[in-house]
């Protein structure tokens, strides 16, 4: 791609943004306040989240890995279950990512 069609792809993309943040200001307010709405957006965050962390744990090209970044994630999860504080739980991934990198995994 040359800079003229990256500079159009730049263009492109803002205006799909304005767009879509224009989408969400025209929403009726009576249709926020809907319960399932209110529960929708309070739960969609999270799966974004957990989708983009399983993403980036367990694919590497188009190919489902298990290594170092599984043990980090289950980890962490293990620290969440004992219900440590964050700091510690992403101490513990870290921590459990380079050990099993050290050994060669």
């Amino acid at each position: 791609m040359n800079g003229t069609g990256i500079w159009i792809a730049v263009g492109l993309t803002a205006v799909g943004c304005y767009l879509l943040k224009l989408g969400g200001l025209l929403v009726p307010a009576e249709t926020l306040e809907r319960p399932l709405v209110r529960r929708l957006s309070g739960l969609l965050p999270v799966a974004l989240l957990a989708a983009l962390t399983a993403q980036q744990t367990f694919a590497s090209g188009g190919a489902l890995v298990l290594d170092a970044r599984a043990a980090g994630i289950a980890a962490a999860a293990l620290a969440l279950l004992l219900r440590a504080p964050f700091l510690v739980v992403v101490a513990a991934a870290v921590v459990v990512t380079a050990g099993v990198r050290a050994l060669g995994g």
